[in-house]
């Protein structure tokens, strides 16, 4: 028999059906607390599409906006959204210069909607290596997003082996500034000592992580916290990222038995 194709113009009502259809039966007890998600793929979206570098990224910043409403939408409690890494940071100026722009743009506008949802909003990462304008933007983000009772994290030039280097570091320099002997100071350097020293100390461990693309690997996001995580990759590129797509990741997650490394 053969299939039936769904005209164009029933597109759209179908896939709300199916979303509200997949929401409907989600496990709400088992739900992320915490989902990590790497933007991937704006690049490969231009080519495919045949636009410009900067029309990809302000699609993918204004699909994170949407993401937002997603995750509030499920009361998930913590977002981290990775949308530059420290790799990325060695690209040609003719791919970051627009980016630059478009994430300026992004976090000026990004504490309004951020209060909407109710997040309290922080950026990780090396913003010393980033252009002044953008470090200017997300400083004033930052102090213009209030105390939401959720917490939304911004990974920006953001690496996951410097986070712990910077976390080692950081714990070494306390421990030799309170006197402690060279003897003593192995023994004072463990899981716990380095955990408190990571950029975000206080934000719980992320449960679910979601990459889009296609690229099945961690390129190094939140390597310490993320040991434990669940993982789900996308084939699409981030501009065209849906909500049935999260949806779908999310019931997957609900859907698996964690063992914690056991």
């Amino acid at each position: 028999m053969p299939s039936q194709i769904i005209p164009p113009a029933l597109l759209g009502p179908a896939y709300r059906i199916y979303a509200a259809r997949l929401r409907s039966k989600l496990d709400r007890e088992r739900l992320p607390r915490h989902i990590g998600v790497i933007l991937d793929g704006h690049r490969r979206h231009a080519r495919a599409e045949g636009s410009d570098y900067a029309s990809s990224y302000r699609a993918g910043m204004a699909k994170f906006l949407t993401f937002l409403g997603w995750a509030r939408e499920l009361e998930i409690p913590a977002v981290t959204a990775w949308v530059l890494s420290t790799d990325n940071l060695r690209r040609p100026v003719e791919e970051l210069a627009p980016y630059y722009q478009v994430l300026t743009e992004t976090f000026q506008q990004l504490p309004e909607p951020a209060q909407g949802l109710g997040y309290r909003l922080s950026f990780i990462g090396s913003l010393d290596l980033l252009p002044a304008p953008l470090v200017a933007a997300v400083k004033q983000a930052e102090a213009d997003a209030g105390r939401g009772e959720r917490r939304l994290t911004v990974a920006l030039g953001y690496g996951g082996r410097q986070e712990i280097v910077d976390a080692c570091r950081e714990l070494v320099a306390e421990l030799v500034a309170e006197g402690v002997s060279g003897d003593e100071l192995p023994r004072r350097v463990d899981a716990e000592a380095i955990a408190s020293h990571l950029y975000a100390a206080d934000l719980p461990d992320p449960d679910l992580v979601i990459r889009t693309s296609g690229e099945a690997r961690l390129s190094g996001f939140m390597l310490w916290q993320a040991a434990y995580a669940e993982y789900v990759f996308v084939d699409v590129h981030w501009p065209n990222f849906r909500r049935v797509d999260f949806l779908r990741a999310v019931r997957d997650f609900t859907r698996r038995d964690r063992r914690f490394g056991t």
